[in-house]
C-alpha cells in the first residue's frame, strides 16, 4: 500500500555515512531458530551512536531488483529494548517482533537496523521510571511526558544514512508504526510498501499496545475488548483460500523436537511453582504467560487459523514432559489444547467467533452429566450442572453436553454466560481447578449447538475447512490420551527425585554412608526404573496404534485396535502408579511433608488412576471382549 502523500515536503537528504566494518554472525534464538547475518557498523552517523545493520538473506539480489524498478529489500527499524530483547519482558512486544523480523527478512532478503534508542529514545533508566508511572495508571505516552520527555524522541536520520550507505534508496518497511515511514520518506528513502508485523499480545502488554493503536495509529489488530479503538469490520478467518487475514504473519510451525524443547524449557518453572499451583487451585498467571509465550496452545490449532496443526505424537509428548514439572498444569494444558482442536471441528460460523482473536481460544469441555436442551426459536435453551470442567479457570468458552430427546448435543457458550461453582477441593490434581459449571435456561443459538456424533466423526464440519490431518480423524481416541501421559511424566519425575535422594540420603540404623550404597536400595531403584520403562513402552504402543489409524483413510479403528490402545494406556498408568508407590516406600518419612514434591506426585497419580482411561477393571473387561472378537458392551469404549 502507498504510505505517504506525494505532497509531503522533502527534507535535505541525510549526510552520507560509510560502512566501517563487516562481520559474519550466526544467530540463534531461544526457540531454536537460526539465521546467518552479516553485521555492519558505520562511521559518520549524525548522532554518534553505535547502531548496527544486520544484512539477512539474499539482500544483494534485493538491492539489484530495486535498481531495476522492484519494490526494494525488506527493512525493519528495530529500536533497542534491553528488557524485551534480552530478558524477554512481556511489558512490550519487542522481543517477539525482533524474532519475527529476523525470520521474515532472512526469507525475503533485506536489513534489520538495530538502533540504540532505548525506551523510544529516552534511555533505559527513564524507561524503567516510566514503567513505574504506568503501574500508577498512566499510559506509555503520558508517562514519558510526566518525566519531562517527548512522547517519542526517536530520530531516524541515522537509519536513512545506513540505508544510503548500502544504496537502499527504495525499501519495503516492516513496521506497524506510521511515523517510521513518514520520517524515512522525509529523509529521502522511498518506502514503497509498509508491511505490518504480527501482533504479539500478552496480558502484561495489552494496555501498552492499545495506547500505540489509539494514540499513534499503529496498525495493530487487537482483541475487541482492548480499549475503545476504532470500529473495524472483521472478515471471516476462513474466507477464501487464505484462512488468515492477508496482513497476518506466515505461521512458522516448529518441528516435533523444537516443540518438545519448548516444553522442556518450562519444566524448571513448573516445579518451582507447583506448590503455588496447588494453593491457588489453578495455573498461576506467570505459568500461563510462559505457556502462551511458548505457543503451547497452538499445537493442535489449525494452520488456517494461525495454529501449528501438529500431530498426536507431539501433543501427547508435550503433556508428558509438562507432567515432569507439574501434573496439574500438564492435565489442564492437555485438555485446553485438545479443546482448541475440538473447536476446529465446528462449522464456519462458530469458528469465526472463537478464532476471531487468535489461533488458541481456550475452552473448558464437560459432559458429566449431560444437561437438558429444549428447542426454542433460533436455537436451544439449556440447563444443567456440569462437573469436572478442567481448564475452566483459564477459559473464555465452555463446551457443554446437553441431551435433546435422543440427540446428544455439544453446546458452545461464552464462559461469561454461565456460573462457575468453586467446588474443586481434592486430594490430588488440586491445581487443575476442575470446577463445576451451572446454567439455567441459557439460550444457545443454532450455529453453536452441534450433534455430538457429527462433531466426533471423521467427516466433521471442520474437516471441510481445514487440511490438517488430525481434524480428519474421529475424536474419541484423542480424549483418552491426557491422563496416561500425565501419569507417565509424573512417574518419570518421581524416579528422578528418588535417584537424587539415594545419592545423598543417610538412613538410620545402617552402616552405609548413603542410601545408594545399600543393596536393598539398589534393587528398589532398579524396580522403579524398570516399571517406568514398562509404562513408557505401553504408552508408546498406544500412541503408535492411534497414530497408525490416523494415517489411513478411513481412520476409524477396528475393535482390536481400540482394545489394544486402551489396554496399553491402562497398563501404562498401572505401571506408573506402581513405580511411584515403590519410590515413596523407599524414600523415608520426610517425603510426606507437604513441602516435598514426591507426596504431591503420589496424590496426583492416585487421582489420575480414577480417570476412565486408567480405571483398571472396566478397561480390562472391554479390552478382553475386543481382543476376543466379542464386541463391546460399552459403545463409547
Amino acid at each position: 500500500m502507498t504510505l505517504v502523500s506525494e505532497t509531503i515536503e522533502q527534507a535535505a537528504p541525510a549526510p552520507a555515512a560509510a560502512v566501517r566494518s563487516r562481520v559474519s554472525v550466526p544467530l540463534r534464538f531461544a526457540d531454536g531458530f537460526t539465521a546467518d547475518a552479516e553485521v555492519l557498523t558505520f562511521s559518520g552517523l549524525t548522532d554518534g551512536k553505535e547502531h548496527l545493520l544486520l544484512a539477512l538473506g539474499d539482500w544483494e539480489q534485493a538491492l539489484l531488483d530495486a535498481a531495476r524498478g522492484g519494490s526494494g529489500p525488506l527493512v525493519r527499524l528495530h529500536s533497542e529494548c534491553l528488557t524485551g530483547d534480552v530478558f524477554g519482558s512481556q511489558r512490550c512486544d519487542c522481543g517477539p517482533q525482533l524474532r519475527e523480523a529476523v525470520e521474515r527478512i532472512a526469507a525475503a532478503g533485506g536489513f534489520l537496523l538495530y538502533l540504540r534508542q532505548e525506551g523510544r529514545g529516552i534511555g533505559l533508566y527513564s524507561k524503567l521510571d516510566a514503567y513505574a508511572l504506568q503501574d500508577g495508571g498512566l499510559d506509555t505516552y503520558e508517562a514519558n511526558l510526566a518525566l519531562g520527555h517527548g512522547e517519542d524522541e526517536r530520530d531516524y536520520t541515522a537509519a536513512a544514512q545506513m540505508l544510503g550507505a548500502l544504496g537502499a534508496g527504495t525499501v519495503r518497511l516492516l513496521s506497524n508504526n506510521p511515523d517510521k515511514a513518514a520520517q524515512l520518506t522525509v529523509l529521502g528513502v522511498d518506502v514503497s510498501t509498509q508491511i505490518a508485523t504480527g501482533v504479539h499480545v500478552s496480558p502484561a502488554n495489552l494496555r501498552y499496545l492499545t495506547a500505540k493503536r489509539d494514540h499513534t495509529s499503529h496498525t495493530l489488530q487487537l482483541p475487541p475488548d482492548a480499549g475503545p479503538g476504532r470500529d473495524e469490520p472483521r472478515s471471516s478467518i476462513l474466507a477464501g483460500t487464505a484462512a488468515r487475514p492477508a496482513a497476518a504473519v506466515p505461521v512458522v510451525v516448529p518441528t516435533h523436537d523444537e516443540m518438545l524443547a519448548r516444553a522442556q524449557g518450562l519444566i524448571p518453572g513448573l516445579r518451582e511453582r507447583a506448590a503455588e499451583t496447588e494453593q491457588l487451585r489453578r495455573i498461576p498467571d506467570s505459568t500461563m504467560a510462559e505457556l502462551r509465550s511458548a505457543e503451547i496452545f497452538h499445537m493442535l490449532s489449525p494452520k488456517a487459523a494461525g495454529g501449528f496443526g501438529m500431530g498426536l505424537e507431539t501433543y501427547v509428548d508435550v503433556v508428558r514432559r509438562l507432567a515432569r514439572g507439574c501434573a496439574s498444569t500438564a492435565w489442564s494444558v492437555g485438555h485446553l489444547v485438545e479443546h482448541v482442536w475440538m473447536l476446529a471441528r465446528w462449522p464456519r460460523e462458530a469458528q469465526d467467533e472463537v478464532f476471531a482473536n487468535g489461533p488458541a481460544p481456550l475452552a473448558a469441555a464437560t459432559g458429566a452429566p449431560a444437561g437438558v436442551a429444549e428447542k426454542v426459536p433460533g436455537g436451544y435453551s439449556i440447563s444443567g450442572r456440569w462437573t469436572f470442567a478442567s481448564g475452566v479457570m483459564h477459559s473464555e468458552w465452555a463446551l457443554l453436553a446437553a441431551q435433546h430427546g435422543a440427540v446428544r448435543l455439544q453446546c458452545l457458550v461464552p464462559l461469561a454466560d454461565v456460573e462457575v461453582l468453586d467446588v474443586w477441593h481434592t486430594a490430588g490434581l488440586r491445581g487443575t481447578g476442575s470446577n463445576d459449571i451451572l446454567a439455567r435456561n441459557l439460550f444457545v443459538p443454532e450455529h453453536r449447538a452441534l450433534d455430538w456424533e457429527l462433531l466426533a466423526a471423521e467427516a466433521n464440519p471442520g474437516s471441510e475447512l481445514h487440511q490438517d490431518p488430525l481434524i480428519h480423524t474421529p475424536m474419541g481416541a484423542l480424549l483418552n490420551m491426557v491422563a496416561p501421559a500425565a501419569a507417565l511424566g509424573s512417574a518419570e519425575y518421581a524416579v528422578e527425585l528418588f535417584r537424587e535422594l539415594l545419592m545423598v540420603r543417610k538412613v538410620k540404623h545402617t552402616v552405609e554412608t548413603r542410601q545408594a550404597d545399600s543393596p536393598l536400595a539398589q534393587v528398589r531403584y532398579a524396580q522403579a526404573y524398570g516399571l517406568v520403562a514398562t509404562a513408557r513402552l505401553h504408552w508408546q504402543e498406544a500412541v503408535r496404534v492411534v497414530s497408525s489409524s490416523h494415517a489411513r483413510r478411513p481412520s476409524i479403528m477396528t475393535d482390536r485396535e481400540r482394545a489394544d490402545y486402551r489396554l496399553s494406556l491402562a497398563l501404562s498408568g498401572e505401571a506408573s502408579a506402581e513405580a511411584v508407590r515403590l519410590v515413596m516406600t523407599g524414600s523415608g518419612g520426610s517425603v510426606h511433608r507437604l513441602s516435598h514434591p514426591l507426596q504431591r506426585i503420589q496424590r496426583d497419580v492416585n487421582v489420575l488412576l480414577n480417570h476412565a482411561a486408567l480405571t483398571r477393571d472396566p478397561v480390562l473387561e472391554q479390552a478382553g471382549r475386543g481382543l476376543l472378537g466379542l464386541g463391546f458392551t460399552v459403545p463409547t469404549f
